[in-house]
């Protein structure tokens, strides 16, 4: 049994982990990457999102690890798959929001979060993905959220805090005439789902609990075409844009190092961009 005390707890409630807890989250975060790795042949028009899904179950029993989301908070799928505008946890195989069934379309969209337990370890990591070619806006709309994730992981290293993260993403976000999604956050992972702190994707610099090293947490900003807000559906899971606008998500895994950050979700097939 894993020994949920090991490491400190800093005054803003945040687990200091040791450095041998690295490995344990590398080797999560891989099984995870991995998955999404799997999964991309799939994604194409005609194909839908229970499938897909079913696909995600078999894998996560393949490789011998459990998922984090079957049974969490009565959650029943290995993954979630939030297309076009649904900003985060679209359930699979239910209804597209504005459409009769989950079957993909020609130029959709969609971001497919997983999330694993691997010797105790949560390896928590999603990705945008397109069912055939996209539409120049949403490509774009696809690569700035790349990029404000990658912004916000190079502002990770000792001595920054939480707000410059979310500072390097909302510049880079807004400058793009885009929005930052403020209603949900990235968090704090370990051998627990979900931990202290919250991570912003937006802020002020220097604001915020001053990252340490062994800090481990998830960014994963959700940036929309349109305005912020978001609404919750009556399945009291899907996340969708307000006005209806498309949104984008990219998820990575990190922990603080002594020198900056190492990120444990890395694609082993290159594949976390849908283009690149």
């Amino acid at each position: 049994m894993l020994d949920e005390t090991r490491g400190r707890i800093t005054k803003d409630g945040i687990r200091i982990h040791e450095d041998a807890d690295f490995a344990g989250m590398a080797k999560a975060g891989r099984v995870a990457a991995a998955i999404l790795d799997a999964v991309a042949p799939l994604v194409v028009p005609g194909a839908t999102t229970g499938e897909i899904d079913a696909f995600i179950t078999a894998e996560v029993e393949r490789h011998g690890v459990t998922s984090a989301t079957v049974g969490y908070k009565g959650y029943q799928h290995a993954s979630c798959i939030s297309v076009n505008h649904v900003v985060c946890h679209g359930i699979p195989g239910s209804k597209v929001p504005g459409r009769t069934n989950d079957v993909l379309q020609a130029q959709d969209i969609l971001n497919i979060d997983v999330t694993v337990i691997v010797d105790g370890w949560f390896g928590d990591t999603s990705r945008m993905y397109v069912a055939g070619t996209a539409k120049p806006f949403a490509q774009r709309l696809i690569n700035v959220t790349h990029e404000a994730l990658m912004r916000g992981i190079a502002a990770v290293k000792p001595g920054n805090t939480f707000g410059d993260i979310g500072h390097a993403i909302q510049s880079y976000v807004e400058a793009n005439r885009m929005s930052v999604v403020r209603d949900f956050c990235g968090h704090g992972l370990g051998r627990v789902f979900h931990a202290p702190p919250n991570v912003l994707h937006y802020g002020r610099p220097g604001t915020g609990p001053v990252l340490e090293e062994g800090m481990f947490f998830t960014i994963e900003p959700m940036v929309n075409l349109g305005r912020p807000e978001t609404k919750v559906l009556a399945d009291d899971w899907t996340a969708i844009t307000r006005d209806k606008s498309l949104s984008a998500q990219f998820e990575h895994s990190v922990g603080v190092t002594a020198t900056g950050c190492e990120i444990f979700t890395l694609s082993p097939a290159g594949k976390f961009h849908p283009t690149q």
